[in-house]
């Protein structure tokens, strides 16, 4: 995992994703992860925050525009030092121990080593007891605690997350935010996604905020709470309803971007 630049920042120039003819990734600029802490994503459901997550990560490519990472456009970048976590992630047929170092396996870790890598990961997340308990067996915070096991081990400097607490009860997500609070003091960046705005306040040191597929806003976690900027984000704050619906065909206004799209 030496002898390559870390794949930081992930910078996105002019990035548009289109499904089919309907773009749903909008001309965004932007430069990720280029300071230690846990940058946020966030914005109402259906904004994009996964699109963008998946972009960032190289695993879907942008219909236009460049994505870099670490300066430049080597896919392999992400092979050793950067991982992804699912909101809902797969598990294979094995223990949970065994889930982790099929992963470490895959990336040619030595026998010996893969075994202390998946106690540390284990420990970290607080499944050392059920390194031998089938992961499909394992509740789904558990599971979701395996998944941030699994992508840790493999000694990341950039972790995504999509949405890694949704739907999960408040024990299952402070465990969860206290084992990316360990990784953060670890030294692992963190970019990911969410809709929870007090869940933001707890761990976001940077915040992007997304709306149909525009990055409308992106500060200091501090200056985003304290006040954004944009309209739309001052109302996403606020707990107010972000809706959208096409203006009658016969007066567009140009004035406002979101109309054109």
């Amino acid at each position: 995992m030496t002898g390559k630049p870390a794949p930081y920042p992930v910078k996105l120039e002019n990035v548009w994703f289109n499904a089919r003819t309907k773009p749903l990734i909008k001309d965004i600029s932007a430069t990720f992860a280029d300071e230690e802490g846990l940058t946020v994503i966030l914005g109402p459901n259906g904004a994009g925050k996964s699109l963008l997550l998946r972009l960032c990560h190289g695993i879907l490519p942008a219909h236009e525009g460049l994505v870099t990472w670490g300066g430049g456009d080597d896919p392999g970048l992400h092979d050793h030092r950067q991982a992804m976590v699912f909101q809902r992630p797969v598990h294979l047929r094995r223990t949970a121990g065994g889930n982790i170092d099929f992963a470490l396996k895959l990336h040619k870790m030595p026998r010996l080593q893969r075994a202390q890598r998946i106690d540390e990961a284990l420990e970290l997340t607080g499944l050392s007891r059920y390194r031998a308990i089938p992961a499909r067996l394992l509740s789904f915070g558990e599971q979701q605690r395996l998944a941030l096991a699994r992508a840790w081990a493999l000694a990341p400097d950039l972790l995504l997350l999509d949405e890694p607490t949704a739907n999960l009860d408040p024990a299952a997500q402070r465990l969860i935010e206290e084992v990316l609070l360990k990784m953060i003091a670890g030294g692992t960046r963190v970019l990911m996604s969410s809709h929870d705005l007090n869940q933001a306040r707890r761990l976001a040191s940077h915040v992007v905020f997304l709306y149909r597929g525009r990055i409308k806003e992106q500060s200091s976690a501090e200056q985003f709470f304290a006040g954004p900027k944009n309209d739309l984000a001052q109302s996403f704050l606020r707990g107010d309803l972000l809706w959208w619906r096409r203006r009658a065909v016969f007066a567009p206004d140009p004035d406002k971007e979101d109309d054109k799209f």
